[in-house]
């Protein structure tokens, strides 16, 4: 016979705490399956480990399994495991932890957390709470527990409704392991788009979250009767499934596993139908143990580039699935890896739906980066056909680590590779760049811009390609942003060739270097022109800070040009597109003393500095110079009058 019933009330703050896990804590209704299976599998383990230690554990281990029973007439689940079981006293101490004394200040805190919606004071206050049993009651009104520790005769009977009690009893029979009996809510109820005695919905949630435990989850499904007669009506045969993969690949040495076996796998995390471009398997070992296979894709996904995209990056803590899009184990330049990540034991907030941010996360997050970034390393050095196609889809997203990852950035510069003026066919590293330098150089040269079109036609670049110096062509956003924070690659500074003075002949050597006496002839030139760049400066003082002579001009009349602290034009249009109002960033025109066309004006201004039509030669020269590097005329509509006036007197 079995013992009598025994009704134990919960406390007070208990039942707070109870109705805050059933509909506070979880984001998603049927994580309450993966807890239940976890559960289990954490018993069918405890119950191999224990028979090891123990070899006179009378206990069953032939067929060691999870079972999913459905009664969709009763509206039940059962979730079923042979696995260690648990005595009398393990029942009221582990599932009655609920019910154990100070839960009221941990209730009242979690409370104000979620009223106030704030998710970090919640995971600090969670810590390692253990409720996932209790996520039973988010879909069931009422749930009975039967479980048999392995070695024992009696068994023992749970059951609430989650309110104010819970009934205990003792068993004389009862199977070896733990049954959960939920008794789902009706199908009226809120949770009516949920059926979970269905078996197809109950296969989704498994392969989502319980794919790769290491024990078989299997159910009962019914299915059409293949030697009934034609238009006989004959019993459905009851067949046994199994749900579950049980293949975690991680989990294994990588010399055991194959090529394909690595690319179904890809596409099982992915679902990107083409083959991956770099695998990257690792394991760690010690007092923090986790196993991870990761995967650089051949193509760029469609939204890598979107606000709100996702990674691809799932976590498992011991095979359970956790998260889908895991932020927090791999940077956000790194965004489109793609793979799996488990760790033995992490920080999970009380639904397990979170991780907290501790030593373990950033020590696994930095592991990784490493990992990753040695594997984009040896594709370089082994493969550049490969490497070509890794930095084509995914170049943009890895420079933006330039400006967040201090730790590697030095790595990422050596990676990063750059359109330049040396190979219209092929991108240059900056190591490259460096072995090319001509002999006096002392700066790496480039040039930000929208296309290398349009860079390659900018009239910054003239006496560069005229006296034989490479530059690189920087056409990405974030070019515009790292250009700014990095100075200097490996001893040698970059420079901007559309920012500050720039002296080539000190360059190469054919002058007399910054600083040094100019001839006679350069003396008097800045004479000669001096008024006219006086003038120029007055008459375009509204637009251009200053106006001098330039040594970057071969065939172009005039181009405009930064500060050497002043950002770009395209870098400020990148600002005002975000809502970012700058204030009105004056640039320097810049004139090139051998163009027929600054002589004349010198000339002109010399013979008559009164003239009005002087005054329009300078706005058209400086509209020209704007729109030679793609810049924007503040009033377009005056520049085309006064250009077509130009062309019609000179008719």
């Amino acid at each position: 016979m079995s013992g009598k019933v025994e009704t134990h009330e919960f406390q007070a703050e208990s039942r707070q705490l109870l109705e805050l896990v059933v509909h506070s804590i979880y984001s998603n209704k049927d994580v309450f399956l993966r807890e239940l299976i976890s559960n289990a599998s954490d018993a069918l383990d405890k119950l191999r480990l224990e028979s090891l230690r123990d070899s006179e554990l009378e206990a069953d281990t032939s067929d060691l399994h999870v079972a999913l029973e459905t009664d969709p007439g009763a509206r039940t689940l059962t979730v079923r495991d042979n696995g260690i079981g648990m005595s009398r006293d393990e029942v009221m101490s582990l599932i009655g932890t609920i019910a154990k004394s100070g839960t009221a200040e941990f209730a009242r805190k979690l409370k104000e957390a979620n009223e106030s919606q704030d998710a970090a004071a919640s995971a600090d206050l969670i810590g390692s709470f253990g409720v996932g049993f209790y996520s039973s009651f988010m879909v069931a009104d009422k749930v009975t527990l039967v479980t048999r520790r392995a070695g024992e005769r009696h068994g023992t009977r749970w059951e609430s409704a989650g309110e104010g009690t819970y009934e205990v009893q003792t068993l004389d029979e009862a199977p070896q392991g733990t049954a959960v009996t939920l008794h789902l809510k009706p199908e009226d109820s809120e949770d009516r788009l949920f059926d979970y005695t269905d078996t197809g919905r109950l296969r989704q949630i498994v392969r989502k979250h319980s794919d790769f435990i290491p024990w078989p989850v299997r159910t009962t499904v019914e299915r059409p009767a293949e030697d009934a007669a034609e238009g006989e009506d004959a019993a459905p045969e009851r067949t046994v499934e199994t749900l579950n993969s049980m293949k975690a690949l991680w989990a294994r040495s990588a010399d055991e596993i194959s090529e394909e076996e690595y690319k179904e796998f890809y596409r099982h995390v992915s679902h990107d139908w083409t083959d991956p471009l770099e695998t990257v398997h690792t394991r760690a070992e010690g007092t923090f143990e986790y196993q991870a296979v990761l995967f650089i894709p051949s193509h760029a996904p469609l939204d890598l580039y979107q606000r709100g995209g996702h990674g691809g990056v799932h976590l498992y803590v011991r095979r359970v699935f956790i998260m889908d899009d895991c932020t927090a184990l791999l940077p956000e330049y790194l965004r489109f890896v793609k793979g799996v990540v488990d760790a033995q034991d992490l920080s999970l907030n009380v639904s397990r739906e979170a991780l907290q941010q501790d030593r373990q996360i950033q020590l696994m997050h930095r592991r990784l980066v490493k990992k990753i970034l040695s594997a984009v390393t040896s594709l370089r050095e082994k493969d550049a056909e490969r490497y070509r196609t890794f930095w084509r889809e995914f170049g943009p997203a890895m420079k933006e680590g330039l400006l967040s990852d201090f730790d590697n950035r030095d790595t990422l510069l050596g990676l990063a590779s750059f359109p330049s003026t040396h190979d219209p066919d092929e991108q240059t590293s900056l190591r490259d760049y460096v072995s090319r330098m001509k002999e006096g150089q002392e700066h790496i040269y480039f040039l930000t811009g929208e296309s290398r079109t349009r860079l390659e036609n900018s009239p910054h670049i003239e006496a560069f390609q005229a006296k034989g110096y490479e530059v690189l062509l920087l056409t990405d956003p974030v070019d515009e942003v790292w250009v700014e924070q990095i100075r200097e690659f490996d001893g040698t500074p970059l420079q901007s060739i559309a920012k500050g003075q720039v002296d080539l002949d000190a360059a190469d050597g054919s002058g007399d270097g910054e600083g040094a006496e100019k001839s006679a002839e350069d003396e008097q030139r800045d004479e000669d022109f001096a008024p006219l760049l006086g003038w120029l400066g007055t008459a375009l003082g509204e637009d251009v800070k200053s106006v001098r002579l330039s040594s970057r001009l071969t065939t172009s009349p005039a181009c405009v040009v930064g500060d050497a602290h002043d950002i770009t034009p395209n870098l400020e249009k990148m600002y005002r597109a975000m809502g970012q109002e700058l204030p009105p960033i004056k640039r320097i025109l810049e004139l090139n003393p051998g163009h027929p066309l600054v002589t004349g004006l010198k000339d002109a201004h010399t013979a008559n500095a009164e003239d009005p039509a002087l005054t329009e030669t300078a706005e058209l020269l400086y509209g020209m110079a704007l729109l030679a590097e793609g810049g924007e005329l503040a009033d377009p509509s005056r520049f085309t009058r006064l250009l077509a006036n130009r062309l019609a007197a000179g008719l």
